[in-house]
């Protein structure tokens, strides 16, 4: 991934977690407790809500059958820099505080769940811009699935969801990721996100 200019006021912040782990719903709650506290903070999302992230939420998420995982990589780091052109760096130079629900580290954890080389994923994924933090809401694949009422996507299978886990957790042993415990109410975990997000705001 590449570095942005320091010079920015901007900032750019991803949630990662496993389907079902409450990322998109922290995602959200933090972006209302940002604007809450007079931040300029803004939810996006991967897939992007451009042309490339619509067809892969129509044709490959959505589908009863997963397409070649290569394929599905290829599509994800396309969508991703047409999202970050058109949409993350133009809110981070409008000084913008950019909440990602998934980004690369999701490519990272499920495409190399299907054991895809991880440094060719992190080759066709070198345009990605690197993110100022990135936190990662851990629960355990078989909480998760008491949760779900219904299988969402093609990736969702316990054990899909098992071998993703295990990717992640080592991105946040290699301090690419902070790890919040998911295992806790949804007012926990936001508080516990709130904390981190508005220590990393004051120190830069």
């Amino acid at each position: 991934m590449r570095e942005m200019p320091r010079k920015r006021k901007g900032v750019f912040i991803c949630i990662e977690g496993i389907d079902g782990s409450g990322k998109t719903t922290q995602a959200h709650l933090l972006v209302e407790t940002l604007k809450i506290k007079a931040y300029d903070a803004i939810y996006t999302t991967e897939p992007s809500n451009g042309i490339l992230g619509q067809m892969i939420r129509r044709n490959m998420l959505q589908g009863s059958l997963r397409v070649p995982t290569i394929v599905e990589a290829v599509f994800f780091a396309a969508d991703r820099v047409d999202h970050i052109e058109k949409e993350i760096e133009l809110s981070i130079k409008a000084e913008k505080i950019v909440v990602c629900d998934r980004y690369v580290y999701s490519s990272i954890a499920y495409q190399g769940a299907s054991n895809i080389n991880l440094g060719w994923i992190e080759q066709i994924n070198r345009y990605a811009i690197k993110p100022d933090l990135a936190i990662y809401i851990d629960v355990p694949p078989e909480i998760v699935f008491k949760r779900m009422k219904r299988r969402k996507s093609v990736m969702e299978t316990p054990h899909i969801q098992k071998k993703v886990r295990r990717n992640y957790l080592k991105l946040v042993k290699e301090k690419h990721l902070e790890m919040v415990d998911g295992n806790h109410s949804i007012n926990q975990v936001a508080k516990t996100i709130e904390n981190i997000v508005l220590r990393f705001l004051e120190k830069h």
